[in-house]
């Protein structure tokens, strides 16, 4: 599998990406290990350099700085809450499916829960400035991916795509903040 023609499809032609995908017999363990963990190393080291080196700005105008191990351990900490998600998200794919007229399929729920999340990590790379990280919202681009493979992967009926997503974006948007939050609370990194 090459990662770079996988990110390329997905956010380019993602209609013909979905029919590729929704071929492709995967392993969850071999998706997470070529294409996740790859991936969601772009946040995580972003946060981590924007984090210790560049800084956040403070509402009072100062730069606040994590300190080294805070930020390393903030970084390991995001990298394994990203995977941890993509994983939990797919089991909730899985699970809400037939409840929207889908069937259950882990591999397919999982596949789609992965590259709907593409967006999202390439949008990671916007941690590393403190004035770039509004650009964050150009990961809201995998809602469309998720509501466009959510017919193909979870066989969602058309007309209840839109019910299904809205439901998988507020799963996901919880999973997401309290992923963020826990990692404030432990390692003080001032990104939330």
């Amino acid at each position: 599998m090459n990662a770079v023609a996988r990110v390329k499809a997905i956010l380019i032609d993602p209609a013909a990406a979905w029919r590729g995908f929704e071929k492709d017999i995967g392993d969850p363990a071999y998706l997470l290990g070529r294409y996740v963990a790859v991936l969601a190393l772009i946040p995580a080291f972003s946060s981590f350099v924007g984090a210790t080196l560049i800084g956040v700005v403070a509402p009072s105008g100062t730069i606040l700085r994590t300190d080294l191990i805070g930020g390393l351990f903030g970084a390991i900490f995001s990298y394994a809450a990203s995977c941890a998600i993509v994983v939990l998200l797919g089991l909730i794919i899985d699970l809400l499916a037939p409840r929207f007229g889908g069937r259950r399929d882990f591999e397919d729920a999982f596949k789609l829960a992965v590259y709907s999340f593409t967006p999202l990590w390439l949008a990671g790379i916007f941690l590393l400035l403190p004035g770039l990280r509004f650009l964050l919202l150009t990961g809201v681009y995998g809602i469309y991916l998720f509501w466009l493979g959510a017919p193909r992967l979870a066989k969602v009926p058309e007309q209840q795509a839109a019910n299904f997503t809205l439901v998988i974006v507020i799963c996901a948007g919880g999973l997401l903040y309290g992923a963020a939050l826990a990692q404030r609370m432990l390692f003080g990194t001032p990104e939330l």
